[in-house]
């Protein structure tokens, strides 16, 4: 499936890291449970995400050939106090200017380490880029704010979800998605608010052999539709099947059987 251009993936992580730090500084209480990663508070979600924001942007800008330990990142001047939104904000803010400045920079087709069988900097504009588009949903029901996403973005994210999970299939036969198996079984994903000739609707076969997917209309042993954000945020689980926005048709137990089993922390 092709990819959006490098410059979109960039564009996108910037104007997320825009975003959540309107959620940062909403009022919301950091000090907070996030209901989708109840191990995290908002502070510390935050916290998570420009971490990893920080350490893309050293692989990439340093051109790194082999794993960075999060020890050797530098993290610039965190905030100081536990629940201060400004300072937060501002670190967000920083930790976001360095690694779009670092993918620019860079361009697509530059070498760096990655975890995937794709070792370039266009490898982690996409990733950062679903990362805290994710991440942002996470953080969202903390604020009230309405929770939007680009359709091209939406649609971006999950083809390569999917292309994570057949990664993880082939890579560590000790996970989970070792499981999503079986012949003749089947998943389509349906947005239902896509523009004419949008093709944002996926069909997911569990083969012998592991998961082959590609993009369009099929029937299968089981449906999911909704507008394309609340599919996306079903098939990431951070939004509940019965939720009035989805419908399920047919076999919702082999969804449920993916969800479970397509999740790495």
């Amino acid at each position: 499936m092709t990819r959006l251009g490098h410059d979109r993936y960039c564009d996108e992580i910037a104007l997320q890291v825009e975003q959540l730090r309107a959620v940062v500084t909403s009022g919301a209480d950091l000090s907070a449970t996030v209901p989708t990663c109840p191990d995290w508070t908002l502070e510390q979600l935050v916290l998570h995400m420009g971490g990893a924001l920080r350490w893309v942007g050293t692989l990439v800008r340093t051109r790194a050939q082999e794993n960075i330990p999060d020890e050797q990142v530098p993290r610039g001047d965190g905030p100081e106090k536990t629940g201060d939104a400004a300072e937060l904000d501002a670190w967000l803010a920083e930790a976001g200017e360095l690694v779009v400045g670092a993918l620019r920079e860079a361009g697509p087709d530059t070498g760096v380490w990655s975890w995937a069988g794709d070792p370039t900097a266009g490898f982690w504009a996409r990733r950062m880029a679903h990362e805290i588009t994710v991440h942002r949903a996470d953080a969202m029901p903390a604020t009230g704010l309405a929770y939007e996403v680009a359709p091209d973005i939406a649609a971006d994210a999950i083809d390569e979800w999917l292309g994570i999970v057949q990664l993880a299939q082939r890579a560590d036969p000790r996970w989970a998605a070792k499981e999503l198996r079986g012949s003749g079984r089947s998943i389509h994903l349906h947005a239902t608010d896509g523009a004419p000739g949008s093709n944002a609707e996926w069909l997911i076969e569990l083969g012998e052999d592991g998961v082959l997917w590609r993009r369009g209309h099929e029937k299968a042993t089981v449906a999911l539709r909704g507008p394309l954000t609340s599919v996306l945020l079903a098939f990431y689980r951070r939004l509940p099947l019965d939720s009035p926005e989805l419908e399920v048709l047919g076999e919702r137990e082999l969804l449920e059987f993916w969800l479970e089993r397509a999740s790495f922390g």
